[in-house]
């Protein structure tokens, strides 16, 4: 039976202690280069009473770089169960919480929605602290439409479901975002040639890092690029949306 006393939607805050609450700070990291933080974000880390983080290993060596003796304590979604209770307890009793991912913005593609709808449920204050994002990053070095675009995340990992959600996007104008793995790139990128046509992509991988690479093409022409060497890394792809053919003028008779 289920111990109902651990779901944090159970618990509330009157008025009087809402005023006491700790916050919820949703900051940004580096996505690679650790040089890519705010400083709003260092002192936000620095000052709150522990941090949530996806991987603790990953955000000990950024805490170390900046001199960041914060608490840390691990929150994924092979924990969130456990973990969130024990979070909101904590921020009901004043103290502020920092949720980290291993990198970029929180949420995206990574945990956290979890606490964030349990934190509001309870009246929890939540603040941003923006910062780096792949999303943002691959788009505005793509050379491709940045005005509107749709953000997949990673594709399912069946074929025939991934197959599926591309076709549904072949006559959508807007720019797709995709984060795919090195291993996976070679057959999503003939997938994207079979449901989508071999339209404009940017694939950016290893964004801020040290083996950076960016580069811009047909799908026919990465396909042929990738299919004689393995990428590694972290891979962002940038998929041109579809452009509606112009009707043909029909000259007077």
């Amino acid at each position: 039976m289920k111990n109902r006393s651990a779901d944090p939607i159970m618990f509330s805050l009157d008025k009087g202690k809402q005023s006491m609450t700790g916050k919820l700070a949703v900051v940004s990291t580096p996505i690679g280069n650790l040089e890519d933080i705010t400083f709003r974000a260092v002192r936000t880390l620095k000052e709150v009473s522990v941090i949530a983080a996806e991987d603790t290993r990953r955000t000990q060596k950024l805490c170390a770089h900046y001199h960041i003796t914060t608490p840390l304590t691990s929150y994924h979604d092979f924990n969130k169960e456990e973990k969130t209770p024990v979070l909101i307890n904590r921020m009901i009793e004043g103290a502020d919480v920092a949720l980290v991912s291993d990198a970029g913005t929180p949420l995206i593609s990574d945990p956290g929605y979890y606490l964030i709808t349990h934190a509001v449920a309870v009246g929890i204050p939540i603040v941003p602290v923006p910062g780096p994002s792949a999303i943002l990053a691959a788009l505005t070095i793509s050379a491709l439409p940045p005005d509107s675009f749709i953000f997949l995340g990673f594709l399912p990992r069946k074929r025939g479901a991934r197959a599926q959600l591309l076709a549904r996007l072949a006559d959508d104008p807007r720019t797709l975002i995709v984060f795919e793995s090195p291993h996976r790139l070679l057959n999503t990128l003939e997938l994207v040639r079979e449901t989508l046509g071999s339209r404009r992509i940017t694939i950016a991988r290893e964004l801020t890092k040290l083996h950076e690479e960016v580069v811009r093409g047909t799908v026919d022409e990465m396909i042929e690029a990738f299919r004689s060497r393995a990428p590694k890394g972290e891979i962002t792809l940038v998929i041109e949306g579809n452009k509606p053919k112009r009707p043909s003028k029909i000259s007077d008779p």
